[in-house]
């Protein structure tokens, strides 16, 4: 389960939607999408804040637009997706173990998680 992220500024609730980024060494704000994990020197802002942040006097805000596109999924991913489901039930060829490798020990019987082996030569 995954927990909604919401915005860093004081007495705010709404959801976060991007990410606020200072580059101290270039007097940057950068503004983008919301990172995929909080990270510690960043800000998670709602798209209010977002849109209405300025930046202090010689300092630059950068805003990075999100993809559209790339916000829900592709067509490969579920496309993916779909073949890993058909993966997965797909029922598995009954072997014998050991039955690839010769001289090793055969199961007999199981029991919960212990098994029973037979030793392939007899001893």
């Amino acid at each position: 389960m995954s927990i909604a992220r919401i915005c860093s500024r004081a007495a705010c609730h709404s959801p976060a939607v991007s990410t606020l980024t200072y580059v101290y060494a270039d007097s940057t704000c950068v503004i983008g999408p919301l990172a995929t994990y909080a990270e510690p020197h960043c800000y998670d802002l709602c798209a209010d804040h977002a849109d209405r942040l300025t930046a202090p006097n010689g300092w630059e805000v950068i805003r990075l637009a999100p993809d559209p596109a790339a916000a829900g999924p592709s067509t490969d991913d579920l496309e993916a997706l779909a073949n890993a489901v058909r993966e997965a039930a797909r029922p598995l060829p009954r072997r014998e173990p050991g039955a690839d490798v010769p001289g090793a020990p055969v199961e007999v019987t199981r029991r919960g998680h212990l098994r029973m082996l037979r030793d392939p030569d007899g001893n």
